[in-house]
């Protein structure tokens, strides 16, 4: 299956240090586990190119890595145009980004423009805050938020899924 074939999802914050490469690499996990690798196609990108070519967040590795996660491999690049084309779900972290995202996303894709959150089951608060500038207790606290829409991302993908066989 090549990858036009596959469902894409790009998760964006605004450094892709921190946020957005935790939900990828948490993301990719959760897709091998239910043997969807070949159907899914995951990435991460900033709205900002502060960390472009850096590796994630140590404490953002650290917190991931006791979860079970390994991001050490990811590195920080900046969302561009052609994004909006190749992912059918581009997933901001919060409003800033998802306001950053929209001047750039041609006008025939802006659906495809979301907040990661919206995918958690029951959540309220549709935003997952930066932890950069925080303690340890912040970035666990990403991960739970991630990890809840984490859930309700496969769940809808695997019924996209299932209507296209």
């Amino acid at each position: 299956m090549d990858d036009k074939e596959k469902i894409g999802v790009l998760f964006v914050c605004t450094g892709n240090i921190c946020r957005s490469p935790s939900a990828e690499g948490l993301f990719l996990q959760r897709v091998a586990a239910a043997g969807l690798a070949g159907r899914i196609k995951v990435d991460s990108a900033g709205t900002h190119d502060y960390h472009v070519g850096d590796a994630p967040d140590p404490r953002a590795q650290q917190a991931a890595m006791r979860r079970g996660y390994d991001l050490s491999r990811l590195r920080g690049r900046q969302v561009i145009r052609r994004d909006f084309i190749e992912f059918d779900y581009v997933l901001a972290m919060d409003q800033q980004n998802l306001k950053a995202l929209k001047p750039i996303c041609p006008r025939e894709h802006a659906g495809k423009v979301r907040l990661f959150m919206e995918f958690a089951t029951g959540a309220v608060d549709l935003e997952v805050q930066d932890p950069y500038g925080g303690t340890d207790e912040d970035f666990e606290s990403m991960l739970d938020r991630l990890e809840a829409a984490a859930e309700g991302l496969l769940a809808h993908l695997r019924e996209e899924l299932d209507t296209r066989d």
